[in-house]
C-alpha cells in the first residue's frame, strides 16, 4: 500500500525542508518538495493534503505502566486533588457506585499540595470507601494508604498503624491486589492505556514491570492487546536472576523498576544527607554496590539488558560503585555492548555520570518530574533544600555523552510526549536546558536506542513508517536555550529541521502510524 502526504512540514534529518513524504508497506520511499511528490501520487492509494500539518517520528514513551495507566484513566484517578477533603469526597462517590465486595485500587494523590499536609488515614479510607478493599497509591507509587480491611497483608516493615504502607508493606499490598484484580478487569485497563498512547502519537513504549508492580501474568495481556491494535511494546521485568522468564515472556531484559532506591516524595529515596524536612531520616537503599554489580555481572554474561530504577544521590552512588566492580570483572566494552540502561537518574553528580557515560549506560528519564516537581517553590526544595538545583541533570548527562530516552512513568505523570519535551527545554534550572530538537530526540530516537535498536525513531528513506501527524498553530522554529545557537539554525542556510514552537501551545494528534498500520485516527481530521 502507498500513502503519499503533501503540502505539510516534515521533519527529518534527511530533508529538513521537507513539505511531502511518502510511503509504500510501512516504509518510508520518499521525502522532498511538493514538487517532487508527482510521481509517488501515481499509483497511490491514499493522496492526502496535510494543508500545513506537521508530520514527525512518533513518540516512544521508554517508561510506562500500562495497566496503572488504564486503571487511572478508566477508574478513579486522584491526580491533581486539591485537598485531602476532595480526595475523600472523590473516593466516596467512586466507592458508591461498586458492589460492597469491590477492591478499590487508585492512585495520585500528593499531600504536599494538600493544605491538610499529610496523607488519609485508614479510618477515613473505611468510612470513605463504606468498608471496602481500599489502596491508594501516592503519586509516585513507592508508598500508600489503606483501609482497615488490607491490613493483615500489609503488617510487617514498611507499616504504619494509620495505614499508612511502604517498603515491604507497599510491596505486599501489590502482591495481594494481583490476586484480587482479576485479567479481565486488567484487560480493561491495560487497553485503554494502549488507546490513550496512540492518541498522543506514541507509538512504542517499554513497559516496566516487577513483582512489586503486578503479577506477571500481566505481561501477556500487555504484548496481546499492544499486538492486536498495533503498537510497538518492549517488555522488562526487574528482577535480578529471572532468567527464565526471559523466552516465556519474550522480555529485552531484567531491567527497569528493579529498585536500587525509593521516591523523593515518599521520603524513600536513599540520600547522603538527611531530608530538608525530616532531619532524622535518609530514605533507603535497597541494594548493596555488590548486589548491584553481581546483577550486571550475570546479566552482561548472558548478552542481557541490565537496569535499575535509581533515584537519590547516595542511591546513584552505589549504582556508581556497582558499575566500576562489574567493569572490573567483565570489561568495559562488555557493558558498552550489553547497553545497559537506568531509569529516573535524578540526583547523579559529575563523577557518576563520567562512570555511566563510561560504560555505555542509557539513562531513562522523566522531564515532568522537573515540570511537576522542580523549582525553589517546588516538592523536591520541600524535602532536600538546595539540592533540588542538580537534580533531573538532562544537559549535565547529554554534554557528557550519556545516551537520553523519554518517558512518562505513567500513571506517575500524564502520558504526552510534547509535554515532556517541553519540561526539558525549559528546566527550572536553566543549566540543565537542553534544545528542544535533543529533547524530541531523546523521546523519539533515544526510546528506540534504550531498547537496542538503532536504525529506528527518525523518518529516512528505507526506514520504517512509524509517525504521528500533528495539527499545531505555532511557528516552526528551533528552540534552544542559547539564543546565538537559535539565530543560526532558523537561518535556511542551516538546514536544521523545525518543531512547534512550545510556548504557542501544544500539537494535537491527528493520526498514529506504527510499521504502516494506522493506530489513530481523529475523526474527520484530513478532510
Amino acid at each position: 500500500m502507498r500513502t503519499l502526504l503533501t503540502n505539510g512540514s516534515v521533519y527529518s534529518p534527511a530533508d529538513p525542508h521537507a513539505t511531502a513524504i511518502a510511503f509504500d508497506d510501512g516504509v518510508v520511499t520518499w521525502l522532498g518538495d511538493d514538487t517532487g511528490a508527482g510521481p509517488y501520487a501515481d499509483g497511490a492509494d491514499e493522496v492526502i493534503d496535510l494543508d500545513g500539518k506537521l508530520v514527525t517520528p512518533a513518540f516512544v514513551d521508554a517508561h510506562v505502566h500500562t495497566a496503572g495507566t488504564g486503571a487511572a484513566l478508566i477508574g478513579l484517578d486522584l491526580t491533581g486533588t486539591k485537598s485531602l477533603t476532595e480526595a475523600l469526597d472523590k473516593l466516596a462517590a467512586y466507592a458508591a457506585t461498586l458492589p460492597a465486595d469491590a477492591v478499590i485500587d487508585s492512585a495520585g494523590w500528593d499531600e504536599t499540595i494538600w493544605p491538610e499536609g499529610r496523607p488519609p488515614t485508614a479510618v477515613e479510607l473505611d468510612r470513605a470507601g463504606g468498608g471496602r478493599r481500599v489502596y491508594l497509591s501516592r503519586i509516585d507509587g513507592h508508598s500508600g494508604v489503606i483501609s482497615s480491611a488490607l491490613i493483615p497483608v500489609a503488617e510487617g516493615d514498611g507499616f504504619d498503624p494509620s495505614g499508612r504502607v511502604e517498603r515491604g508493606a507497599n510491596h505486599r499490598v501489590r502482591d495481594a491486589l494481583g490476586d484480587l484484580i482479576g485479567p479481565e478487569q486488567r484487560r480493561q485497563e491495560i487497553e485503554a492505556a494502549l488507546r490513550a498512547m496512540a492518541a498522543k502519537g506514541i507509538g512504542a513504549f517499554h513497559e516496566m514491570a516487577a513483582p512489586h508492580i503486578g503479577p506477571i501474568w500481566e505481561l501477556p495481556i500487555v504484548r496481546e492487546l499492544a499486538e492486536q491494535l498495533g503498537l510497538s511494546a518492549t517488555l522488562y521485568w526487574g528482577e535480578p536472576g529471572a532468567f527464565e522468564h526471559l523466552g516465556t515472556y519474550g522480555l529485552a531484559g531484567l531491567a527497569g523498576d528493579l529498585n536500587a532506591d525509593g521516591a523523593i516524595g515518599s521520603r524513600t529515596a536513599a540520600l547522603r544527607e538527611p531530608y530538608a524536612d525530616r532531619a532524622d531520616h535518609r530514605g533507603h537503599a535497597y541494594l548493596t554496590p555488590e548486589q548491584i554489580a553481581e546483577h550486571v555481572i550475570t546479566c552482561t554474561e548472558r548478552n542481557v539488558q541490565a537496569g535499575f530504577h535509581c533515584i537519590g544521590d547516595q542511591a546513584m552512588d552505589n549504582i556508581a560503585r556497582g558499575f566500576e566492580l562489574a567493569a572490573e570483572k567483565v570489561g568495559i566494552q562488555a557493558l558498552v555492548a550489553a547497553r545497559h540502561r537506568l531509569e529516573h537518574v535524578e540526583m547523579v553528580d559529575e563523577a557518576t555520570i563520567a562512570t555511566l557515560a563510561r560504560c555505555g549506560v542509557v539513562a531513562s528519564v522523566q522531564p515532568m518530574f522537573d515540570g511537576l516537581w522542580g523549582g525553589p517553590d517546588g516538592m523536591y526544595a520541600e524535602r532536600v533544600g538546595d539540592r533540588w538545583h542538580g537534580m533531573n541533570p538532562f544537559g549535565s548527562l547529554a554534554r557528557a555523552g550519556v545516551v537520553l530516552a523519554f518517558g512518562s512513568d505513567a500513571p506517575v505523570t500524564e502520558l504526552g510526549g510534547w509535554e515532556a519535551v517541553r519540561a526539558a527545554a525549559f528546566h527550572h534550572e536553566p543549566s540543565e536546558r537542553i534544545t528542544v530538537r535533543a529533547a524530541f530526540q531523546a523521546h523519539t530516537r533515544g526510546g528506540w536506542r534504550a531498547a537496542g535498536i538503532d536504525d529506528a525513531g527518525v523518518l529516512a528513506p528505507s526506514t520504517a513508517a512509524t509517525y504521528a501527524i500533528w495539527q499545531t498553530d505555532a511557528d516552526l522554529v528551533v528552540q534552544t536555550p542559547d539564543e546565538r545557537v537559535a539565530a543560526w539554525s532558523t537561518d535556511p542556510r542551516a538546514g536544521v529541521p523545525v518543531l512547534p514552537d512550545l510556548s504557542q501551545g501544544t500539537p494535537a494528534c491527528v493520526r498514529t502510524v506504527v510499521g504502516g498500520r494506522v493506530v489513530y485516527e481523529a475523526e474527520g481530521w484530513s478532510q
